[in-house]
């Protein structure tokens, strides 16, 4: 399998709705909850990328370009942008659906770092 195979097999993605639960005074997403939500579908992107255990080991830039309202649909896509020997990176973007009508917008957007590691929690090689 080619490496851009490799990546394209192993982009993740995820729809949740959102909900008055994950809403703040504003009644837009929190902010930590979509860092939560982005953090998890990148990790799921490097493990299907890499198929060994990975940890997040930094969080780059993550620009909030736009709250996101209660009520609306989100798409969480990430996607394998960097490999290294150890590590990886991964984007995320996130994009906000109206649930009736078909205005689509991106949101939010940041890259998370990932390091494979061994039962010792050593680095290894992702290779």
């Amino acid at each position: 399998m080619t490496l851009e195979q490799r990546i394209q097999d192993s982009e993740t993605r995820i729809f949740k709705a959102v909900f008055p639960n994950n809403t703040n005074h504003y009644d837009t997403l929190f902010g930590g909850t979509a860092m939560q939500l982005m953090d998890e579908v990148a990790f799921i992107a490097a493990t299907r990328f890499t198929r060994k255990k990975v940890v997040t080991v930094s969080s780059d830039k993550i620009d909030f370009k736009m709250p996101i309202p209660g009520g609306t649909i989100i798409e969480l896509i990430g996607r394998v942008t960097y490999i290294g020997t150890t590590s990886l990176k991964v984007k995320v973007d996130i994009f906000i659906e109206e649930m009736y009508s078909t205005t689509r917008e991106k949101a939010i957007t940041g890259t998370f770092t990932f390091v494979a590691i061994d039962e010792n929690k050593r680095p290894v090689s992702i290779a």
